[in-house]
């Protein structure tokens, strides 16, 4: 009976944490946005610096046939049959897709995480099942896309599309194409007419790469996938804008470049970053014998810590070297007079907490059943970037250094927490009771605020002129912790620190990129 009345409990916090997630999830919504037709189509950036691909041309595609040739003209006669017919549903899919690859794909991704983002039941026996990739469909599903996870699946995914895109850049210079509704006036251009060469199709690269990488990332969404994939690949010849044989080379190309991120992601360490009972208890006693006090799980009973070993995972921007140079000090010691202040303070922050601060922690909270806080600041980026008119391989290059430095930021905080083993407030004062939910991992370094202070940095860069705002926006997030009782100041002001020095190499990435 105790089993089921806490099921009951979990279920209801969820789906009131779902409630709060799809009420903030209006700031994402682009239902009516106009169709992308970008300021500068970003001629040269076949010339870009690359994550992985060593160059451009790493994976051939073969020259297209000519605008002449029967097999072209056959080409041509396909769009013509399909744009005499167009159902109201089909225009539809053209609209949604014209907003921008990126964009849709980023969505679409962004509403998976917060799908998978449920963490499992206990058995019967009290222990919890942990999900594996080797049996995805087995309970419970794999991933569970927590923070770390979703950190990971979001970098994963852009720099595999930005790669893939300044791939095809090169292509489209190289080839120069044109698109059909430019070879033939009476195939009607249903999306903005731009000078961008058609083979191979952008569209189609950033789909080929996007259902590569769901292999590895989200195994059980593959059908669905391969759904938006037909539709979206289907839109650009109902559109207009490309030819059977441009899509065909388009998602060869985005599979192959997904392949060497698929390859760099089985030897990334992710694969041990649960560990196991004997190395989760040896957490406990270092930091018994080091005169700590440890972080348990709160939970009944009590929960495996979430992915303690993530802090090995290989990062993006820098060396495994440099996570541990940016792992901060120590936080005072649980019994300290520091620490007391610290935990006076968390108290009088949720003691007749004003309305204010619970909207700050509501908007914030990113829990159970969300896109996690990186995904919250996907779609920050997303809407910033849809009014700067981006090409779209400026928006995958844009959207890749926004994810490597939130990956990487997950993994110096990952790799912070599990040294330091540091209990939160909740633990050291039971009568402090937190506005949300408490996290199942160690308090110092706050994740938010690494996140927040990685996110802002970078999107600062991006966008000089909302800089402020977003330096405004990541203190909030970071504040947000602090007012709900999940953290100290010390985890805050020192996760906003460690995200800053992070989004510092994001930002040196892309001042040496040649995007700039």
């Amino acid at each position: 009976m105790k089993k089921i009345l806490l099921s009951i409990t979990v279920l209801t916090m969820a789906a009131s944490v779902i409630l709060v997630a799809c009420s903030k999830k209006v700031e994402g919504v682009t239902d009516n946005i106009s169709a992308l037709n970008p300021a500068n189509i970003d001629l040269a950036a076949g010339n870009w610096k690359t994550v992985l691909l060593t160059r451009p041309d790493t994976f051939a595609v073969a020259a297209p046939a000519a605008t002449n040739s029967p097999a072209y003209v056959a080409e041509l006669n396909e769009i013509k049959g399909a744009q005499s017919s167009l159902t109201d549903e089909q225009r539809s899919i053209i609209k949604y897709w014209s907003a921008g690859s990126v964009l849709r794909w980023n969505e679409i991704l962004r509403d998976l995480v917060a799908k998978h983002n449920l963490p499992p039941y206990q058995n019967d026996d009290g222990s919890y099942p942990i999900p594996t990739a080797a049996n995805p469909f087995n309970y419970p599903q794999y991933p569970f896309s927590n923070p770390p996870y979703a950190a990971r699946a979001y970098a994963y995914v852009s720099a595999a599309q930005y790669d893939a895109l300044v791939a095809a850049w090169h292509y489209k210079v190289q080839y120069n194409r044109p698109a059909p509704y430019s070879v033939d006036s009476s195939v009607n251009a249903l999306v903005p007419k731009t000078a961008l060469p058609s083979y191979p199709s952008e569209d189609a690269v950033l789909a080929g790469t996007m259902v590569a990488m769901m292999t590895m990332l989200f195994p059980t969404e593959i059908s669905f996938i391969q759904q938006k994939v037909t539709e979206e690949e289907n839109c650009r010849i109902w559109s207009g804008a490309n030819v059977r044989s441009d899509i065909v080379a388009g998602e060869a190309l985005g599979r192959q470049v997904a392949s060497v991120f698929i390859a760099r992601g089985k030897t990334d360490n992710v694969s041990k970053a649960v560990g196991t009972p004997a190395q989760w208890a040896l957490f406990v006693t270092n930091a018994l014998a080091a005169g700590n006090t440890p972080w348990y799980s709160l939970e009944t009973p009590a929960r495996n810590p979430m992915l303690p070993f993530f802090g090995n995972v290989k990062p993006f921007l820098f060396d495994s070297a440099t996570v541990v140079a940016l792992r901060p000090g120590p936080p005072p010691s649980a019994t300290s007079d520091e620490m007391k202040k610290e935990i006076a303070q968390e108290k009088a922050y949720i003691t007749n907490a004003p309305r204010e601060n619970m909207r700050i922690v509501q908007f914030w909270a990113d829990g159970v059943g969300t896109y996690t806080p990186p995904g919250h600041w996907n779609a920050i980026a997303a809407n910033d970037f849809i009014a700067q008119n981006f090409s779209e391989v400026r928006w995958a290059r844009n959207m890749a250094l926004l994810n490597m430095s939130l990956m990487d930021a997950a993994i110096v905080c990952w790799n912070t927490k599990y040294y330091y083993f540091n209990p939160r407030p909740t633990q050291l004062d039971p009568s402090i009771k937190t506005l949300t939910g408490v996290p199942n991992f160690p308090s110092y370094i706050s994740g938010h605020a690494s996140f927040s202070g990685a996110a802002a940095t970078i999107l600062g860069h991006i966008i000089p002129a909302n800089a402020a705002s977003y330096t405004a926006m990541a203190q909030q997030a970071s504040d947000s912790r602090m007012l709900s009782g999940i953290h100290f100041l010390i985890d805050c002001s020192t996760g906003l620190q460690v995200g800053q020095s992070v989004g510092g190499y994001g930002v040196k990435r892309a001042q040496a990129d040649g995007a700039e």
